[in-house]
């Protein structure tokens, strides 16, 4: 049986961390969530106040490692299950090309949840903060990554045998 890597995107405050979660369960896979590698390795560090390519160089090392572990746990035989938001078309597509480079399948996993319903929870997670909650996310912030949030097409989720999570009863394969 051929390993599967799990792409779990969505824009920010669309459940990708619950989500991811519970994929891990029910896929005995590995949850790899860019947030706590961001925190762990880098917030206190972080510049006041945050840039965006201080932020992005370092998301980028946080994902080749990543990438490399994602890789090695596929090979073992359990799923990856990246939970690296992928806002953008080249993150989605550089994964799937790892995963199928290395002889692995590809799964698409896509939370697409409205931009009022997004920011209502993300405001209730800043306050909350909850065993999802990694940073304080403000409305700037929030309204940045929806102008960088590239939605994936219907092409790219056929691509990746696409899960639209709104409507995911779908089985795992390792």
């Amino acid at each position: 049986m051929t390993s599967t890597f799990h792409l779990v995107c969505g824009a920010t405050g669309a459940g990708k961390t619950t989500y991811a979660r519970d994929l891990v369960s029910r896929c005995h896979g590995v949850h790899f969530s860019i947030d706590e590698w961001m925190m762990e390795l880098f917030a206190s560090d972080q510049p006041e106040p945050p840039r965006f390519d201080w932020i992005a160089e370092r998301v980028g090392r946080c994902e080749r490692q990543i990438g490399r572990m994602a890789t090695r746990c596929a090979q073992a035989g359990v799923a990856p299950v990246l939970d690296l938001s992928f806002l953008r078309t080249s993150s989605r597509a550089s994964f799937a090309a790892l995963a199928r480079q290395s002889g692995f399948d590809v799964t698409l996993h896509f939370l697409d949840v409205p931009a009022d319903e997004r920011w209502r929870r993300v405001s209730s997670r800043n306050e909350t903060r909850g065993d999802t909650f990694s940073l304080t996310v403000t409305r700037p912030m929030f309204d940045f990554i929806e102008s960088i949030w590239e939605p994936p097409t219907a092409a790219e989720m056929s691509a990746h045998q696409g899960v639209y999570a709104s409507r995911a009863q779908h089985a795992c394969s390792p």
